[in-house]
């Protein structure tokens, strides 16, 4: 980053998960009441100034399943439509491409172009909620003709096959963002010479690396190699919960560092069973790795429970007002839900435009880097 600078809801309540007792969870939490609301009032004053740029969704695959669905209308058998987002502020959206697991080759790769076909037919059949965006500008637009911008990704690496080629291939088809984990040239052993020209490659197009679930070395190596931001989808503070995606505060300081993104999710096994729970995550990395560094993840209709009063993508007010209890800003916030996002996505933007000025399309094999 420094080169950059310098050239310019399982459930609606959730107390327990699978039944058995949280080892995690605090005494039960009751919300901060208010008699006259002013708190819940505000955030929503808040978020329709700032909205949410969320960084999950697990919608594509969840509509697969379903015979017919209207997300305008409003559909009761996902946590995402379009009434809900409108009413939580949800101004921009990451459609999850991720694929369940043991898929690979060329089954991966066919079935995230199929993931991919779905999300700009759902796009274009739902016209007055929804609009495709590819770059940070798109999605002012799509905010100011009262729609909500969906962006592509994040992908698995399975998709790419070990192809660069077909990284652009699905870069010109509106691919944004990639997760690295579980690919061979991103292991536990950190990344190698063609995970290295894969990230090189990725900053050229303007397609943002995902460290969520990366090994250290991995993430530290792309720290290093990328020219862009990185972001991390669905990781919140390890301090705080021990989950292996939750990133630890050396690691969240590293962020802070290079202006990355860690994307806080709004889920149970992550964060904890209550808005509190998710505050505090907000808080600690915030702290850490600073407040031009922390958004949000809703992580809805990915399989996953939420904590309580947020268990749809109608909630995001419960957790502002919550936020606006203890003390955080307006300038803060509108960090939080929108500026940090648009920041990652205009950065990306002015990446790929300075690389692709000195660098071509690069035609490296894995054989040749990695044989």
């Amino acid at each position: 980053m420094a080169d950059l600078q310098d050239e310019l809801h399982a459930a609606a309540e959730v107390g327990t998960l699978d039944g058995l007792p949280d080892p995690f969870a605090a005494e039960p939490y009751t919300p901060v009441s208010d008699p006259d609301d002013a708190p819940l009032e505000r955030a929503h004053a808040i978020l329709a100034a700032h909205p949410v740029a969320d960084g999950y969704s697990g919608l594509p695959w969840a509509l697969r399943h379903l015979p017919w669905y209207d997300l305008e209308l409003g559909e009761s058998s996902v946590d995402t439509d379009v009434p809900r987002m409108r009413e939580g502020h949800v101004g921009a959206l990451f459609w999850s491409l991720h694929l369940p697991e043991g898929l690979a080759g060329d089954r991966a790769v066919g079935a995230t172009l199929e993931q991919l076909d779905l999300v700009k037919t759902v796009v274009q059949a739902h016209p007055e909620g929804l609009r495709l965006a590819y770059a940070a500008g798109q999605l002012t637009d799509a905010r100011n003709c009262g729609r909500v911008a969906v962006l592509l990704g994040p992908a698995g690496a399975a998709a790419l096959g070990d192809s660069l080629g077909i990284l652009r291939s699905l870069h010109a088809l509106g691919l944004r963002a990639l997760t690295l984990s579980g690919a061979s040239w991103a292991s536990g052993a950190g990344l190698t010479r063609f995970g290295e020209e894969v990230v090189r490659e990725m900053n050229r197009l303007g397609v943002l690396a995902d460290l969520s679930g990366a090994s250290a070395d991995t993430i530290r190596r792309v720290f290093a190699v990328s020219k862009a931001p990185v972001v991390f989808t669905r990781s919140a503070a390890r301090a705080l919960r021990p989950h292996p995606a939750n990133l630890p505060d050396d690691l969240l300081a590293e962020l802070g560092a290079v202006k990355g993104l860690c994307m806080v999710p709004l889920t149970a096994e992550q964060t904890g069973p209550f808005v509190r729970d998710v505050a505090d995550h907000l808080d600690h990395v915030r702290e850490v790795a600073g407040p031009e560094c922390v958004a949000l993840s809703g992580t809805y209709d990915a399989g996953t429970a939420h904590p309580q009063d947020l268990g749809d993508a109608s909630c995001y007010p419960h957790l502002v007002a919550e936020l606006l209890h203890r003390g955080w800003s307006e300038p803060d916030l509108a960090l939080l839900t929108w500026g940090n996002a648009q920041r990652v996505l205009r950065t990306a933007d002015f990446t790929a435009r300075a690389a692709q000025q000195r660098r071509e399309p690069s035609t490296a094999k894995i054989a040749d880097l990695d044989g």
